[in-house]
């Protein structure tokens, strides 16, 4: 049975220190409900036979890369060094700050060794091709590249907090790389540093704006800051998913994984009524108090409360909380007998102990995909019987999704060992979108054609990486499916199918 580690005597952290770390850690589940997860990539690449098998590390262009090398692309600039964020105010990318990616190359077919896709799992899917006719050279296109752009928070407060979607990028660009080609020309890879912050994020696309032609797969935990920038210089960008109202505003800006925060999938209260519906009759809403949790989690309580079900607890709990019984004592007095909560692993943990502890044993503790993790599964018995809702297909089934093989194959080429995540499939199938709607385009490709096609995509699924997402109209998707946690394993409940029950509104 897991128990979370506390402070040692004479070293407690501060609240002060807990709040920016607790705050980064929770950012995304403030407007998606739908943190990372991640898997020891053992344990995702060794079961589907296909995926990770190859013949080693390569670069972004697919070539194998010499014994010890590292992958190519321009690496996020750590606290220090020359590439140190706040200096200059550069935003942090490897050894001189916003240096180009890799990139480039010969793309020969046969380098690389990771498992090529065909039909609609090519790089450039099964889109009908347009004419490369009038194919003009501009920011970040010359004649032989296309240098796309990726911010993620790779250092900051939880370091490596989205390392996955820049690591999702760069897989996706050699696979490019070493297929095909956009009327000519390669993709180059321009990476930066977010670092959980608003001003790195603003820097970052203030580069972008000048050096590529369109950012791609980019998460930041704070990514309103580069958001009137990207729509100022007409940059596309084709985001894992957009975190704060200003990202959702801008009308260049895009995620593959669509959100509002003022809109809920039915399909949640649908499952809980039809499977519970006792316990949707004495429900509790849980939040972490982080910037906009209390109003999401409002949200969330009000638009299930439209589909049957009632609330009788709404309550936020500090990030610097650690003892959670009174919160549990306060539900056991209100006769709750269904638990929903919006937060961070370790603080879904805390709740299942002190449930636990306390002999609280409500029917449901239903939980979004932050759960979908290993320190969550480390849990033990207490955290056993969790359901959790996601968007997306589990790791677990890879060897029924060709499309998730390439993503676990690719990024053990480009970066052996790394682990795959929910915000680095979702940067994947931003990578792909680019791809396929570029490729579309052909010889009519701009910046503004670009953005002009993004806002008609609707029901963008990567082919079948994850469910129908409205990309264009920016609005929450329906489609949900369901997990439990049993013997330490995630299995289906309910079935593999998406329920799509449509949205609710409010606010």
């Amino acid at each position: 049975m897991a128990r979370l580690a506390r402070p040692a005597p004479g070293r407690r952290r501060s609240r002060r220190a807990a709040v920016p770390v607790a705050a980064a850690a929770a950012a995304l589940c403030l407007v998606l409900a739908a943190c990372g997860s991640q898997l020891e990539p053992e344990t995702v690449l060794g079961s589907a036979g296909s995926a990770g098998q190859g013949a080693g590390a390569v670069d972004e262009n697919g070539q194998p890369l010499a014994e010890g090398a590292a992958p190519g692309g321009s690496g996020p600039g750590g606290p220090g060094g020359s590439g140190a964020p706040g200096a200059t105010g550069d935003p942090g990318s490897g050894s001189a700050p916003g240096a180009a990616g890799a990139g480039g190359g010969s793309g020969d077919a046969g380098g690389g060794g990771g498992t090529k896709g065909d039909g609609e799992n090519a790089p450039t899917g099964q889109v009908k091709a347009g004419s490369c006719t009038g194919f003009k050279n501009q920011t970040g296109i010359t004649a032989d590249t296309i240098v796309i752009g990726n911010a993620a928070d790779v250092s900051g407060p939880v370091p490596g907090l989205f390392e996955a979607s820049q690591d999702a990028v760069r897989a996706y660009v050699a696979y490019f790389n070493a297929t095909t080609d956009l009327c000519g020309r390669k993709l180059e890879l321009k990476t930066y540093d977010s670092r959980s912050d608003a001003g790195a994020n603003q820097t970052a696309y203030t580069d972008a704006c000048d050096t590529t032609f369109a950012m791609i797969g980019s998460m930041s935990a704070f990514d309103s800051g580069g958001s009137s920038t990207a729509q100022q210089c007409g940059l596309p960008d084709i985001r894992s998913a957009a975190v704060s109202a200003d990202r959702a505003g801008c009308t260049t800006c895009f995620g593959a994984q669509s959100t509002s925060a003022t809109e809920f999938q039915n399909a949640v209260p649908d499952y809980v009524v039809r499977n519970h519906a006792g316990a949707a009759k004495k429900a509790a809403m849980l939040y972490v108090n982080a910037g906009a949790s209390s109003e999401n989690a409002k949200y969330q309580a009000a638009a299930m409360g439209k589909q049957g079900m009632s609330f009788v607890y709404v309550q936020g709990l500090d990030v610097a909380e650690f003892n959670y019984a009174p919160y549990v004592q306060a539900m056991k007095d209100k006769g709750v007998e269904y638990v929903q909560m919006i937060g961070a692993s370790a603080q879904f943990v805390r709740m299942a102990q002190a449930m636990k502890q306390q002999g609280f044993e409500p029917e449901v503790f239903m939980l979004d995909p932050t759960a979908y993790t290993k320190e969550y599964v480390g849990g033990g018995s207490d955290v056993e019987g969790t359901k959790l809702f996601i968007n997306f297909t589990p790791f677990e089934e890879q060897a029924k999704n060709k499309e998730l093989q390439l993503y676990l194959s690719w990024l053990n080429q480009v970066k052996p060992g790394a682990q795959p995540s929910f915000f680095g499939l979702y940067s994947w199938s931003a990578a792909r979108l680019f791809v396929e709607r570029s490729t579309a385009l052909g010889g009519k490709l701009s910046r503004a054609t670009l953005v002009a096609d993004l806002k008609g995509v609707a029901k963008w699924d990567a082919n079948g990486l994850h469910a129908p997402q409205n990309v264009g109209a920016k609005r929450t998707g329906d489609c949900w499916r369901f997990l439990e946690l049993k013997g330490g394993r995630w299995v289906p409940s309910g079935g593999t199918a998406y329920s799509c029950k449509g949205t609710t509104k409010v606010g």
